[in-house]
């Protein structure tokens, strides 16, 4: 008897703690308010975002959601979620911004894009789109009290296009291509910059046993050194491809006619 009560408890808890919280619909605007800001300070953004769907979609109208949708924004650059701050951002310059406001969710805009590179040397395309953002916030803004943190990001952002310009020149010259190399290490990052005084930022050992130095990594040994067939410099490559091709070692079994 004492068994059967023992299974009966641990089943109801079991199935107490499986099941699903009640579905909540219909609430005051500040019933959701508050639980996507409870839930924030949790840190569950899942929870979060249904929340703030709720609030949105049942009053649409409400005065929180212009400061619900920044605090979502902001959660989730918090939580490194940049797209998903980007696309808050927009929701709030697009619908809700004042003039000040839009001025600092274009800033916070770019901010994102920022630290959306985990490593500045990688993305070439993310570099030049967030150097992009930061010339049109300040052509938007010239006198922005933010402009001090953008000048810092865009020269580090030109300081990593610069260390990014000479890695693609180094690759260059491994495939056996000086004109191309000579075209990225043309490239001066700005012109108060000189790609000579740029000094690449230590490398933790655990990367560096991966990546290297830019040049060369310590399994450069199992890479075969070839040189491509292909080359934007000359033709020699080619040329003497189409001759091996042509002059084989079964070359005397051919009739000259």
């Amino acid at each position: 008897m004492i068994r059967t009560w023992l299974v009966a408890i641990v089943a109801l808890i079991l199935l107490g703690g499986c099941a699903k919280e009640p579905e909540e619909f219909n609430k005051p605007a500040e019933y959701w308010y508050e639980k996507m800001v409870t839930a924030v300070s949790n840190g569950n953004l899942e929870k979060a975002d249904s929340y703030f769907s709720s609030l949105q979609s049942e009053h649409i109208s409400s005065p929180l959601l212009s400061e619900s949708t920044m605090i979502m924004a902001q959660a989730h650059m918090a939580h490194n979620e940049y797209l998903l701050a980007e696309h808050f951002l927009n929701e709030y310059i697009r619908r809700y911004a004042t003039p000040e406001g839009r001025e600092y969710a274009e800033f916070l805009k770019v901010k994102a894009k920022f630290l959306a590179l985990p490593n500045l040397g990688r993305d070439q395309g993310l570099i030049d789109e967030t150097l992009k953002g930061v010339e049109a916030f300040k052509m938007s803004y010239p006198y922005s009290i933010y402009l001090p943190q953008l000048n810092t990001m865009e020269t580090q952002l030109h300081l990593a296009r610069g260390v990014l310009n000479e890695r693609i020149a180094q690759l260059y010259e491994r495939l056996g291509k000086p004109k191309g190399a000579e075209y990225y290490r043309g490239q001066s990052p700005i012109t108060w910059i000189k790609s000579d005084d740029i000094v690449e930022a230590d490398i933790p050992w655990y990367r560096e046993m991966f990546e290297g130095d830019g040049s060369s990594s310590w399994y450069d040994f199992l890479i075969p050194q070839t040189r491509s067939v292909i080359s934007m410099d000359d033709n020699r490559t080619i040329q003497s491809t189409k001759q091996e091709k042509e002059e084989g070692w079964y070359d005397f079994l051919i009739p000259r006619f």
